[in-house]
């Protein structure tokens, strides 16, 4: 259902709510560059600090503007299993694809209370789910077999896996336990590569807002199997890929955003903050690789 490359998106804020100009005009471009669908309102996006609100705001703007192109997927997970299920069931009613849902953070549960918590999501809506793997945000692991379970108890409800583990290994494991229709989508762009020969058909990306065709044709070279091809592309994406993350995400892409697209607003939300100029001339130094005379 998912495949190649998957921006996620950074939400444009004004001093008081949602620049939807900024935007729309991001969703527009990123489409245009050739990515094969959005992720909205996931850590990228800053989820935690909209407002119920705004969160309905930005994923109506985002399926408007992508007008069936591209999926969309909604970022819906909380701590809290029933505030999941409401943002499902809002991100169902502005037309998204699917949810992204990564385990309750902070509660940190155990593998059967994983299963407990996805199984009642699966069964109150219809909307599919994409597992969202990250150990480093949530603290715990979705074990491979307990993904198996999940898409052997709900048939269909399924639809991909969003793995930031950076653990390659995983791949083939994960999918002798869920099998070919779960989409296996790395969450990791350094280690994209390494996760795409291995059989991942795709990555959630946060460089792919700053070099959109150049992170499109790489995973076409993937589809391919031009992993040579492939490679070069990311030598030159690697500074990038790295300086976006040298501070807490998303601070350094939207300073990178507006230094490819001066349009696009620099704010952020508390506790994010603006970077510092270690990280601002790393970002500067790695945008240079990604311009097409480079």
């Amino acid at each position: 259902m998912f495949s190649g490359s998957i921006p996620a998106l950074p939400t444009p804020f004004t001093c008081d709510g949602i620049d939807e100009s900024a935007l729309r005009d991001h969703v527009s471009w990123l489409i245009e560059e050739g990515s094969s669908g959005l992720v909205a309102c996931g850590t990228t996006g800053e989820a935690t600090s909209l407002s119920e609100p705004e969160y309905q705001r930005v994923l109506k703007i985002v399926v408007s503007e992508a007008a069936d192109r591209v999926p969309v997927v909604a970022g819906c997970g909380t701590p809290s299993t029933a505030t999941t299920l409401r943002h499902m069931r809002i991100a169902q009613d502005a037309g998204a694809a699917a949810a992204m849902i990564a385990p309750p953070y902070y509660v940190r549960p155990d593998q059967n209370g994983i299963i407990a918590h996805y199984s009642e999501l699966a069964r109150r809506c219809g909307l599919p789910i994409v597992i969202y793997n990250v150990p480093t945000r949530t603290g715990v692991d979705i074990a491979p077999d307990t993904m198996g379970l999940l898409v052997t108890m709900h048939p269909g409800s399924f639809a991909g896996l969003k793995d930031a583990t950076g653990a390659i290994e995983r791949v083939a494991l994960q999918r002798d336990f869920c099998g070919e229709e779960l989409s296996q989508l790395s969450g990791n762009d350094e280690t994209s590569l390494g996760f795409m020969e291995a059989g991942g058909v795709g990555c959630i990306s946060v460089t792919a807002n700053v070099a959109p065709g150049l992170c499109a044709k790489f995973h076409e070279l993937c589809r391919r199997h031009d992993y040579q091809g492939a490679a070069q592309i990311n030598e030159a994406l690697l500074p990038l890929h790295r300086a976006l993350f040298l501070e807490a995400s998303p601070a350094p892409l939207k300073y990178a955003m507006q230094r490819i697209r001066v349009a696009y607003p620099s704010t952020l939300r508390l506790p994010m903050i603006e970077i510092g100029r270690k990280t601002k001339a790393a970002i500067d130094g790695a945008l240079i690789a990604t311009r097409p005379e480079a």
